[in-house]
């Protein structure tokens, strides 16, 4: 068995984790886990080039659940999500077109990490 080695992440002060959950009917799984991949098709290049992006990571459940985290090296970087044209309309548009219904989004100030 290999021996895992704890290695702390290094993070600005002022780094935040955005969270962004939405549901839909878990019955039409396939369908929104096709729409969440293809959205990722022109989102992931308009993300790119953000500033400030450390993280993103994108997951839908079979059990009627999807959840986009980030972490951002600002609270003010964070932000530009909330005008980005492909997560916003584009995306949106796309996913709620597939049943998906979002939640309000929160940008949490980041307290502690762990990493294993």
């Amino acid at each position: 068995m290999t021996e895992r080695i704890t290695l702390p992440e290094l993070l600005p002060a002022t780094a935040v984790v955005r969270v962004s959950r939405a549901s839909y009917d878990p019955s039409r799984f396939a369908e929104v886990d096709a729409a969440s991949k293809k959205t990722s098709r022109y989102i992931i290049p308009a993300i790119r080039r953000l500033p400030g992006l450390l993280h993103f990571y994108a997951g839908v459940s079979p059990k009627g659940s999807i959840v986009q985290v980030s972490v951002w090296d600002t609270e003010e970087h964070a932000a530009q999500f909330d005008t980005l044209k492909e997560m916003v309309v584009d995306g949106r548009r796309d996913m709620e077109a597939v049943g998906v219904t979002f939640t309000p989004i929160f940008n949490y100030p980041i307290d502690w990490t762990w990493t294993v």
